[in-house]
C-alpha cells in the first residue's frame, strides 16, 4: 500500500463529505444530492485492499453521519460491506476497465442507501420515503457509476505527479571483470 495513494485517499474522502454537506446545486439541480464515498470506497478496495477500505468506510460514514441527520455510524456498515465484498472477489473483477469500474461502482452506490434504509427502519426514526426516493436513488448510483472510473483517473494522474521511480545505481555496472585466482 502506498503511503501517498493513502494520503490522497483520505483527504479525498474528507473533501467529499465537506462538499456534499455545503455544495447545494447538485441538490438543485437533479433533485438529489450524489454520495460519493461508496465510488471512493470502490477504489480503495480495488486498488489498496481491506485495510485502506475500512479506514474510508470507518472515516468517511463517521464524517458524513456528524454533518447528517442519520444517527452516527450508521453509514459504516454499508460503506465496510460494500468494501468486503469488492474485497472478497477482488481476484475475479477486471479493475483496469472502466466498464467494471463503472458496473461495480454503481452497484455499490446503489446498495449503501438500500442498507442504511434498511438500518434506520430498524431503529425509531421514521425515514422519509416516498416515490422521489427512487429517483435520488437512481441519481445515487448513477453518480457513483460515473465516478468510479474518475477516481481512478485522478488518482493515477497525483500518483504519477507525486511519486518518482526508482533509478538503478550507476556505479553496480554488471561489465565489470572478474579477477579469479591470489592476487
Amino acid at each position: 500500500m502506498n503511503r501517498l495513494n493513502v494520503i490522497f485517499t483520505l483527504c479525498a474522502a474528507y473533501g467529499i463529505v465537506f462538499l456534499q454537506t455545503s455544495v447545494n446545486w447538485p441538490r438543485a439541480l437533479l433533485g438529489a444530492q450524489p454520495d460519493l464515498l461508496p465510488s471512493l470506497v470502490v477504489y480503495a478496495a480495488l486498488t489498496s485492499g481491506l485495510g485502506l477500505s475500512t479506514t474510508i468506510s470507518i472515516c468517511g460514514g463517521l464524517w458524513m453521519d456528524s454533518l447528517s441527520r442519520n444517527p452516527l455510524g450508521i453509514s459504516i456498515l454499508p460503506l465496510f460491506l460494500a468494501g468486503v465484498i469488492i474485497e472478497r472477489y477482488r481476484g475475479l473483477i477486471l479493475r483496469d476497465q472502466t466498464y467494471a469500474q463503472f458496473v461495480i461502482g454503481a452497484c455499490a452506490s446503489a446498495a449503501a442507501p438500500v442498507i442504511t434504509l434498511i438500518l434506520i427502519l430498524n431503529t425509531s426514526l421514521e425515514p422519509m420515503v416516498g416515490w422521489t426516493s427512487l429517483w435520488q436513488w437512481g441519481v445515487m448510483a448513477l453518480a457513483g457509476g460515473f465516478m468510479t472510473p474518475a477516481w481512478f483517473w485522478l488518482f493515477a494522474w497525483l500518483l504519477r505527479g507525486f511519486s518518482y521511480e526508482t533509478i538503478q545505481d550507476p556505479t553496480g555496472h554488471s561489465n565489470r571483470q572478474i579477477k579469479r585466482g591470489r592476487s
